[in-house]
């Protein structure tokens, strides 16, 4: 089954964004979600901080974390967030985002 993968308006800012050096390596991991949605790690609840039900996925080696969910009903995989692994800053933007 292959999957839609769309950005929210915030992820693609996030992608646009990006390093020219970086957007390659994370769209070759967005494309890898179309047959693979469960290729990252489960978020859960982590630091106070809850995500669960989303997902981590790495990208330019480990560089880039993005930040997905999966709805199956739609089969689509929705990313909310793509940022800098180094802070952990992208799963307190999730939270902001989500609310």
């Amino acid at each position: 089954m292959r999957y839609k993968v769309v950005l929210t308006p915030a992820a693609a800012e996030d992608f646009r964004h990006l390093d020219g050096s970086l957007k390659e390596p994370v769209a070759k991991q967005l494309r890898k979600l179309e047959t693979a949605p469960r290729l990252g790690e489960h978020l859960g609840n982590r630091a106070g901080l809850d995500l669960t039900g989303y997902y981590k996925l790495y990208a330019a080696k480990k560089a880039i974390r993005i930040v997905y969910r999966i709805i199956e009903q739609e089969i689509v995989v929705e990313v909310v967030a793509i940022g800098r692994r180094e802070d952990p800053t992208v799963y307190r933007e999730v939270l902001n985002r989500l609310r």
